[in-house]
Order: structure tokens, then sequence, then C-alpha cells
């Protein structure tokens, strides 16, 4: 049975309104602000007009946080690693551990494991 209609449309509000703060805040600190919203901006109509296949998806918040990093990389001219964000996300928004894997569809325990080798890295640039 196809969900209807209205489900399909309070789901994408329900993911619109969760995701979408932390998205701005993330395009924010790579770009400037009238990018950043327009960054947020295109990510969600992308994500609308393709709801359907994107709530069929495995993880809908992996494949939407993949675009927009993607998106924000290239208007920014820089991509960043999956570290780097997460320590981005950990430490300058500070979205806890279980926002981060919401946000971005990633387990909790790699979320961790991103945070460990962002300290690792930190430790190793300290030391060098």
């Amino acid at each position: 049975m196809k969900p209807s209609l209205a489900v399909l449309t309070n789901a994408y509000y329900a993911f619109y309104d969760l995701h979408r703060p932390a998205y701005h805040a993330y395009a924010a600190a790579h770009l400037p602000s009238e990018e950043a919203q327009i960054a947020t901006s295109k990510l969600f109509e992308t994500v609308a007009s393709t709801w359907t296949s994107v709530v069929a998806e495995r993880r809908p918040s992996a494949w939407a946080w993949q675009r927009f990093t993607q998106t924000v990389a290239r208007r920014s001219g820089r991509t960043s690693t999956a570290v780097e964000d997460t320590h981005l996300l950990h430490h300058k928004l500070l979205l806890s551990i279980d926002q981060i894997a919401t946000v971005t569809g990633a387990e909790p325990a790699t979320v961790c494991a991103r945070l460990a080798a962002a300290r690792r890295e930190q430790i190793s640039k300290s030391d060098g």
C-alpha cells in the first residue's frame, strides 16, 4: 500500500524541520550568508521534488547530506572530509553525536569514530 499524499507531505515537512537548521548552519560555516541560504534552499527544493524516491532510499538523511555537502563544496571551492564535517558539526555547531547521526544519516558509532579521528588529527598537527 502506497502512503497517501498527506503522509508524504507531512513526512517531508518533518524532514525539513528536523534538518534545515543544521544544514543552514553548516553552509553558513563554509559560505557567505546569502550563498548559504541559496545552497540550503536549493537542496530542499531537490529533496521536495524527488521526495518519493528520497524516502525509498535506505538512508534518506545520508542521501540528502551527500548532495548537500557536494553543493556546499562546489560553491565554496573546497571539499571537506567526513571527519572535518563531523568535527565542525560537533565542536563548532555544537550538535550532539545523535544529532549528527540524524542529520548526516551516519550511524552514531561512525560519528564517534570520525570524532576520534579528528582528535588524532588535531594531536598530530599540534605535535608537528
